[in-house]
């Protein structure tokens, strides 16, 4: 194994650049091997650097997977707001894409990002991180869905907090088999649509007008 000391290129890279070297040598490692081989001291060996290279920047082997995972979670993301970004889209377009594009990643079972979480287990650290990238999702639909709806921010959120609940629901109902990915697909397009339209005025409230205008008559 070559160390620090032995390889200049290792003293060229800035800590950042380091990391970020660190951490795409950590996902080819899942893809080839797999999660359970990826330790911090077999990443030190095959991104050439020293073991002590690799605790600097991660500490644990948790705390690995979990820059794994928000570095994993954070490039879909943009991906996904880039291809909507792409052209001009209605608010049905939008609601599929966004549905399509939700289902698929989470319902993938096979990519790197399930593949760390699954690494992680029931750790307390996974159940803190999994709700920052829900809270990052719901971020970005909020982002996605500003142009297609009157609601206001704090509404359109709070909405947007259900639709990602929903995507995440449907992705287990597919994952299980209880629905094909269409089905996933569709019922949360239609949730998004709907969810983008004000909430009507309940029943009981056009009552109490109506008698408040009969009354007055």
């Amino acid at each position: 194994m070559k160390s620090d000391a032995g390889n200049p290129q290792a003293r060229r890279l800035s800590k950042p650049e380091r990391r970020r070297q660190l951490l795409e040598k950590a996902l080819e490692i899942i893809r080839k091997e797999g999660a359970d081989r990826l330790t911090l001291g077999h990443l030190a060996a095959c991104a050439g650097v020293s073991k002590p290279v690799a605790y600097d920047h991660f500490e644990t082997r948790s705390g690995l997977l979990i820059a794994l995972y928000r570095m994993i979670d954070a490039e879909r993301v943009e991906a996904f707001r880039a291809a909507m970004a792409d052209g001009e889209h209605d608010t049905g377009e939008t609601a599929d894409l966004l549905a399509a594009a939700y289902i698929r990643c989470a319902g993938n079972m096979t990519d790197e990002f399930h593949a760390v979480g699954t690494a992680l287990g029931g750790s307390p650290e996974k159940a803190a991180v999994f709700q920052e990238l829900l809270d990052n999702n719901v971020e970005m639909f909020a982002a996605v869905l500003r142009p297609h709806t009157s609601l206001s921010q704090d509404e359109l959120t709070q909405r947007c907090v259900g639709m990602v609940g929903a995507g995440e629901a449907l992705s287990a109902h597919m994952v299980r088999g209880l629905c094909s990915e269409a089905e996933a697909i569709a019922a949360l397009a239609a949730l998004i649509s709907g969810g983008l339209q004000p909430a009507s005025r309940k029943d009981g409230d056009q009552n109490r007008d109506a008698g408040r205008t009969s009354h007055t008559d």
